[in-house]
């Protein structure tokens, strides 16, 4: 059969690039949930409701907060979620016996493991454990692979929201080059390799990495997910004419959300921004619902690149 998300044919909504816009991520974001919500009906048609299982452990305030987000996310889609809350206790063991008995459930599409687990508990061995086809994270080893490899349909959602919104406006990546500063698995690493699929030239920058605003100023398009304003700020002077630029650091200073970028001061010179609330993050939920509805089509085998 088919996937049948990919089938759809929703109008999106375009703009002409011109200097100083704000990529609005909320809006995108709503045309990806506005075409989850269509796959899901389909999917229904046959029998099936995608189902997204959520395991919390332990009571960090924010993490609870990004599981509720989630589910609430879900459910305006018409995808049930099963939710499991674990004490702060709970061993590696009892962990993957839970991780086992979702694999083994039919009915669960999708396995979200809410990062970070407590120090008793080994991520990489955790998410690792996910059956490939309900890593709607897109973090087991073998959808790593997959993805290098260019055939990954599960992949991770942070990344693959930034692609969406490249999409979305209209920015071709072809010959670009893109700096990303962020070596991580949840951002860099996998975002590098989807910009390798499109032809971008990438530098991939890091704390060890000698002046970063050199390379910054070579770049048609920066990408920083760095989260630390004491440690990094990305500023005008760091960033050419015309430049795109993606910001994905979350932090608060005097209470307040912010960015890696000095948003004001940027988008006077950049041709697009992405603010921080309001730009990549609801983008991360929107990919994990669609993540979900693949994980589903997978399932019953309406797509096969497992």
């Amino acid at each position: 059969m088919f996937l049948i998300f990919q089938r759809l044919n929703i109008e999106k909504t375009t703009q002409t690039c011109l200097s100083g816009q704000r990529i609005n991520g909320v809006l995108v974001a709503l045309t990806v949930k506005e075409r989850v919500k269509v796959a899901v009906a389909e999917l229904q048609k046959e029998g099936i409701t995608p189902c997204l299982a959520t395991v919390l452990v332990g009571d960090n305030p924010a993490s609870a907060t990004y599981v509720r987000n989630k589910q609430k996310a879900c459910s305006e889609v018409g995808i049930i979620t099963k939710d499991h809350k674990l004490p702060s206790t709970f061993s590696q063991k009892e962990i993957d016996s839970l991780i086992d008995l979702l694999n083994k459930d039919s009915m669960v599409h999708g396995i979200l493991i809410q990062l970070p687990l407590p120090k008793q508990l080994n991520d990489f061995a955790t998410t690792s454990r996910i059956s490939p086809l309900k890593d709607v994270d897109g973090l087991t080893p073998y959808n790593i692979g997959l993805l290098v490899s260019g055939r990954a349909l599960l992949k991770p959602c942070t990344p693959s929201g930034i692609i969406e919104l490249f999409d979305h406006y209209d920015i071709n990546l072809q010959g670009k080059n893109v700096v990303i500063i962020n070596r991580s698995n949840l951002v860099g690493k996998p975002l590098y390799h989807m910009l390798l699929e499109r032809d971008a030239t990438v530098t991939m920058c890091h704390s060890k990495t000698a002046n970063i605003k050199k390379h910054c100023l070579n770049a048609d398009i920066i990408v920083t997910a760095i989260g630390d304003r004491e440690r990094f700020v990305l500023t005008q002077d760091m960033v050419k004419d015309g430049a795109i630029v993606i910001d994905v650091g979350t932090g608060r200073v005097n209470g307040k959300l912010v960015g890696d970028v000095d948003f004001d001061n940027v988008i006077k010179k950049a041709a697009y921004v992405t603010p921080v609330p309001g730009g990549v993050g609801p983008m991360t939920i929107a990919m994990l619902l669609k993540n979900t509805v693949t994980a589903a089509s997978i399932s019953k085998e309406f797509v096969t690149n497992y």
